[in-house]
């Protein structure tokens, strides 16, 4: 099993493992009833066994994936951020700033959404 150290030790630049420590600790701070996995040498946060949000390293950026609906919901709000999306993710590259904000706002959509869904996924039609 992977840990989170292990997982931001193999991010190469110093200031690139500053940013992706401090996007977690922000999270767990805010959201401390979520809980910290890794699926699939991904580190993401579900709660009651559900699929909350993930946040991914590449050399690039960080892969940030709220599922579909979380796209669809705050599309305007990552446009606007000029974060490039696709149809699950969008990238923060690593000399853009957070918008912490956006972020909490797509988590709690998630926790509000999906309180007490029966999946770790949402259905495809979501």
């Amino acid at each position: 099993m992977q840990t989170l150290e292990d997982y931001i030790a193999s991010i190469e630049k110093k200031e690139h493992k500053e940013k992706f420590t401090a996007l977690i600790s922000a999270v767990q701070s805010k959201f401390p009833q979520l809980q910290l996995v890794f699926k699939w040498n991904e580190p993401m946060f579900i709660y009651k066994e559900t699929f909350i949000i993930s946040f991914i390293k590449t050399k690039k950026h960080i892969t940030v994936s709220p599922e579909v609906a979380g796209i669809k919901k705050f599309f305007d709000k990552i446009t606007a951020c000029g974060y490039p999306m696709g149809k699950s993710t969008f990238r923060i590259d690593w000399d853009k700033a957070i918008d912490y904000q956006l972020l909490y706002d797509i988590i709690q959509f998630n926790l509000d959404e999906k309180q007490d869904y029966p999946t770790f996924w949402r259905k495809a039609d979501k």
